[in-house]
């Protein structure tokens, strides 16, 4: 009897040591590939970002009646030197570097801010993507396939109702691959090899099965272990476990909506634990980083304290609401309430926020 009770102790034990495994695993599972949403869901963010601000630029750039003359009377030295100015301009007052184009419309360089040694040399081979322009009128920011791939914004510039050409600004991952390294996720933005036929200037990066390597501040460390991927299996389940790292994959669209390579991140296990369980009731993103929080200038002061009430999860929610002429304040409150919160909990904070913020106007 009890040779009985001790096996049936026995079987139920192991039967809830299994269960717990089990559990424990399908856990596990489930936080991966949340993982993967969140990454999905910050790229998607980030990506856009940078399109509306390459978008915001290229419409003012258009506007400019310096440039527009200038293309008008094919003078293209002015061209450049305008371009040059404002780009310059804008990069000593803000520190971001900007790469601005003008292309005629034929299809020819006419100015870019960086140089003035390229001047009518013909660009329509390598860029496909104008084709859209012969059916619409309307600007168009994506990420798009020239002699490199990067993300484009482009705004058709007409005046007296006849197309003169485009006002163009171009960008290249390097603030996105900068955003994720610094939350401990490296960034590979690969591009499908059959592509460098018109990739010209990517024919001698890196290539990683049957990519190439598009953005040029990627992390080397890891080019060992995706060499030893299989990118068909990776593609198939999004999620591969090598060399305790964690791979995601992502397959990145042009702005026709043809895949054309993929967005690939890597993260270490070991940071694994900035990442929350997806059944954990907070889950957001922040948008404002700690540097920026310091940077805001408070103007003004409430005799009382209208954000007292509110805890700091709140406030990031709330932030998507506030009046553009509160924001300010606003964001010093914030700043006071996060400034009680460790890095790795506000790099938790923005892996986890489920809010991708909308954003005005037209991406293809």
């Amino acid at each position: 009897m009890l040779k009985k009770i001790f096996f049936i102790f026995l079987v139920v034990v192991v039967l809830i040591l299994l269960a717990l495994f089990y559990n424990k695993a399908k856990i596990k599972e489930e936080k991966i590939y949340h993982i993967l949403d969140q990454l999905t869901l910050a790229l998607d963010s980030e990506l856009k970002s940078h399109e509306m601000d390459d978008l915001e630029l290229a419409l003012f750039l258009s506007k400019n009646e310096g440039l527009v003359n200038a293309l008008e009377n094919d003078d293209e030295d002015l061209g450049y030197k305008i371009l040059s100015d404002i780009t310059s301009t804008v990069q000593e007052h803000t520190s971001r570097h900007i790469r601005a184009q003008i292309i005629t419309s034929e299809y020819n360089i006419f100015a870019r801010s960086w140089d003035d040694i390229y001047a009518g040399m013909p660009i329509g081979d390598y860029r496909t993507d104008l084709e859209y322009f012969k059916t619409h009128t309307t600007p168009r920011t994506s990420v798009e396939i020239g002699r490199r791939l990067g993300i484009k914004a482009t705004v058709p510039v007409y005046k007296d109702k006849v197309f003169l050409g485009f006002m163009e600004v171009i960008s290249f991952f390097k603030s996105t691959t900068e955003f994720f390294s610094s939350m401990g996720v490296d960034l590979y933005v690969l591009l499908d090899v059959k592509y460098t036929d018109t990739a010209v200037l990517m024919s001698e990066n890196l290539s990683i099965a049957n990519y190439v390597v598009s953005n040029r501040n990627y992390n080397y460390s890891h080019i060992q272990t995706l060499n030893a991927v299989d990118f068909k299996e990776l593609k198939l389940n999004q999620v591969l476990y090598k060399d305790d790292k964690y791979i995601f994959y992502e397959t990145m669209y042009d702005g026709s909506f043809t895949a054309i390579g993929a967005y690939v991140f890597v993260l270490p296990k070991r940071y694994l634990e900035y990442f929350r369980n997806p059944e954990d009731d907070i889950s957001f993103l922040i948008n404002v980083t700690r540097n920026t929080l310091y940077d805001v200038v408070k103007e003004e002061k409430y005799e009382k304290n209208i954000y007292d009430q509110y805890s700091a999860d709140s406030m990031v929610y709330l932030q998507d609401v506030i009046d553009k002429e509160d924001r300010e304040l606003f964001l010093d409150e914030a700043y006071e309430k996060f400034d009680k919160y460790s890095k790795d909990e506000l790099i938790q904070m923005m892996l986890d926020r489920k809010i991708v913020k909308k954003i005005d106007g037209k991406i293809k």
